[in-house]
């Protein structure tokens, strides 16, 4: 593939106690330094940030590892040339350049050989049971916002049943799946702004993570998921999540982060 999904990022007021939850649930392996907790399913980086003041919390950008840098950008150049780069600080393990969509969702990019590439982005290829399989974006314009991924990145639409109004774009191991974003969703609980929405774990065993995340709790409370749809007008937040085709259970992280896990 052209370009591969290949890093996703939260920002956290707590990144040591996301990242061991993480690594602890889903068997990632865990590095650890100043600035950030990376955590690695053996294709994607999970970065965990720390947050600075006036930075909003929670689910914040994304990543691809592109072939080609420049031919990306003579793609937007052409069809999205309001569209603007920033090329980031070396200390960053990731992301050489940030970018938008047209929609203003940040995502780094990133090539083979660019010199701030380190700590699990430079290792190869591993297999294991639980990896990140998708993850989910709301927008206003999902054929628009589609549209770009697929043109300037290569990412392969797919196929999807009459009458969803998602759209379903992969690199071949992992999918970006893009939501409508509609204000009457929120009816009965708290608004959200179109935004990212969620991670999508693969699981050998749904049962068996949820002993895991019992298991986890006892030994440390602080690793504990928080449930969603619990308590006053939030019953409505958990049947908007439920509509992901690919999730069989839903959580969030400690920080709130919404996760969903699935046996395929």
């Amino acid at each position: 593939m052209f370009a591969k999904i290949k890093h996703l990022a939260i920002v956290s007021n707590n990144p040591k106690v996301e990242g061991e939850f993480y690594a602890t649930l889903f068997g990632l392996r865990s590095s650890v330094s100043r600035e950030a907790v990376v955590v690695w399913d053996g294709y994607v980086g999970l970065n965990i940030n720390p947050r600075a003041p006036g930075r909003q919390a929670g689910f914040n950008h994304f990543g691809f590892e592109v072939e080609d840098v420049e031919l990306v950008y003579a793609r937007m150049r052409e069809s999205y040339p309001s569209i603007q780069v920033l090329k980031r600080p070396s200390n960053r393990p990731f992301a050489g350049i940030s970018t938008y969509d047209p929609a203003g969702n940040i995502f780094d990019l990133s090539q083979q050989g660019m010199d701030n590439r380190r700590d699990v982005y430079v290792e190869g290829k591993r297999d294991q049971q639980r990896q990140i399989r998708h993850f989910a974006l709301r927008v206003l314009d999902p054929e628009g916002v589609a549209r770009f991924y697929r043109d300037v990145f290569q990412l392969m639409e797919l196929e999807k049943p009459a009458g969803d109004s998602n759209y379903y774009l992969s690199d071949g191991q992992v999918t970006l799946v893009i939501y409508p974003w509609n204000i009457a969703d929120y009816a009965g609980t708290g608004i959200e702004r179109p935004q990212l929405d969620h991670i999508g774990f693969k699981v050998e065993s749904v049962e068996s993570v949820k002993r895991d995340l019992e298991a986890m709790a006892e030994r440390n409370p602080a690793l504990a998921a928080v449930p969603v749809g619990k308590g006053l007008n939030r019953e409505g937040r958990l049947r908007l999540f439920e509509k992901c085709s690919y999730g069989q259970h839903h959580f969030a992280d400690p920080d709130g982060v919404l996760i969903d896990i699935a046996e395929r």
